[in-house]
């Protein structure tokens, strides 16, 4: 069946992600004719469908090349997806001196996911000549920005005193920010510290938050902590932790 989608509805943000929930075989048809007809935020779309296999066969190699044409147009989230694709390997050799090229550059244009991976290769010196300060200051602006694993990050450097004075009380609201904002390293960094002042409740709270969004190398590590703290409540949760390791591990796995 071919549906005659209106441009209307394949730009309206909402419409389009009940439309990938719902049916995402006819959202990839809208986006696709979008995209042809030089769409920049259906380029992007495209390549990001392309990239996970949503609705569409995947396809790495492409998805790289609707990124490139949609960075070519000004589209800054397409220009930092094109970093994670050289930074990864999707669709191509990885290279992160050419990742690094195109997070900096989508991150000088004031893009807030730029920001945090390009600071990432300087944290590291992938790609780059490492740089912890000017990372840091990265890692600031996008935080300033909204951005919660940026937040985090920045919470850390404040706590451990790293390239900036220690300062644990704007680590510490850095870290909540991070967790409301949704970022699950920041919601079990923020635990930590509500468990450090003796919130033990709220705490949990915020630990299952993250067992319910975090990928598998976080929780991996994490139930690894949880298994060897000191509270016991904290203790109990390190076996729903390991199932959700397992689960994950299980998916990873070809039938």
């Amino acid at each position: 069946m071919t549906y005659q989608l209106r441009r209307e509805e394949v730009l309206d943000g909402d419409s389009l992600k009940a439309m990938l929930a719902e049916s995402p075989a006819r959202a990839a048809q809208a986006i696709l004719i979008a995209a042809r007809e030089g769409v920049l935020d259906a380029q992007a779309l495209l390549g990001q469908i392309l990239l996970d296999g949503n609705g569409i066969a995947q396809d790495q190699p492409l998805a790289l090349r609707w990124f490139e044409i949609a960075a070519r147009g000004g589209h800054l989230m397409a220009r930092n997806m094109l970093g994670r694709c050289h930074e990864h390997g999707w669709g191509g050799a990885a290279d992160a001196s050419v990742a690094a090229r195109h997070y900096r550059i989508a991150a000088e244009a004031g893009l807030d996911w730029a920001m945090y991976n390009y600071a990432n290769l300087l944290a590291t010196g992938r790609g780059v000549i490492e740089d912890p300060k000017r990372a840091l200051n990265l890692y600031r602006r996008a935080a300033e920005l909204g951005h919660a694993k940026s937040m985090n990050l920045l919470g850390r450097y404040l706590e451990e005193g790293r390239i900036c004075p220690r300062d644990l009380t704007a680590a510490r609201d850095w870290y909540r920010r991070s967790a409301v904002g949704g970022d699950f390293r920041g919601q079990f960094s923020y635990a930590a510290v509500l468990a450090e002042a003796g919130n033990a409740e709220e705490a949990l709270i915020w630990l299952r938050k993250a067992l319910a969004s975090g990928n598998l190398n976080f929780l991996r590590v994490a139930s690894n902590s949880l298994a060897s703290a000191e509270n016991s409540q904290f203790r109990a949760l390190a076996p729903e932790y390991a199932q959700r390791v397992i689960e994950l591990e299980q998916q990873l796995t070809p039938l």
